[in-house]
């Protein structure tokens, strides 16, 4: 691992670690913070909301993958048309040549008006008081750079550029 990248990684999980300690604090004598859950959706959905998520007013998902090139649907584009859902199916065969690939959309996904400055300013002032970013969806595409997606990443192909680095920057501006 490089040692900048070793560095982008340990910033994060720091801030990863700062964000899940500021949220798992509870007040004292809450038997929810010592409840032990089991691997089930109805354990899990028992779970109360972190007091800051729950108080929040506006927040922000931010889903931006190779799958915005086709600007179809969803995020769910690939899983649809590898599928045969006629509707992405109907409209590949409209806009591209027979035999085009899922993966032929990273070469597309620029990201050339991606400013997190500017996503920084633009989030704090719609008043979000979070932010999260998807930074991997089911097409395993991943917005940092892995060296374990086998030149799948925002680095590799598309943007060339490291989008959740850049990403931890922009919440820390925000905070």
């Amino acid at each position: 691992m490089l040692i900048a990248e070793r560095i982008k990684f340990n910033l994060f999980l720091v801030f990863v670690l700062l964000v899940c300690a500021v949220s798992s604090k509870c007040p004292k004598g809450n038997q929810q913070c010592s409840k032990e859950y089991e691997p089930t959706w109805e354990s899990l959905d028992s779970r109360p909301l972190p007091q800051w998520y729950d108080n929040a007013k506006v927040g922000i998902f931010v889903h931006w993958g190779v799958y915005s090139v086709p600007s179809f649907g969803s995020e769910w584009f690939w899983i649809n048309w590898k599928n045969g859902e006629k509707r992405y199916v109907e409209f590949m065969e409209r806009n591209y040549p027979p035999g085009f690939t899922y993966q032929e959309f990273a070469h597309e996904f620029k990201g050339e008006l991606f400013n997190a400055t500017q996503w920084a300013q633009l989030f704090r002032e719609s008043g979000a008081q979070y932010v999260v970013l998807t930074s991997k969806h089911h097409d395993g595409y991943c917005l940092w750079p892995s060296s374990r997606s086998f030149s799948w990443n925002s680095v590799d192909i598309g943007p060339k550029k490291d989008i959740v680095g850049e990403f931890i920057i922009l919440s820390y501006s925000l905070m």
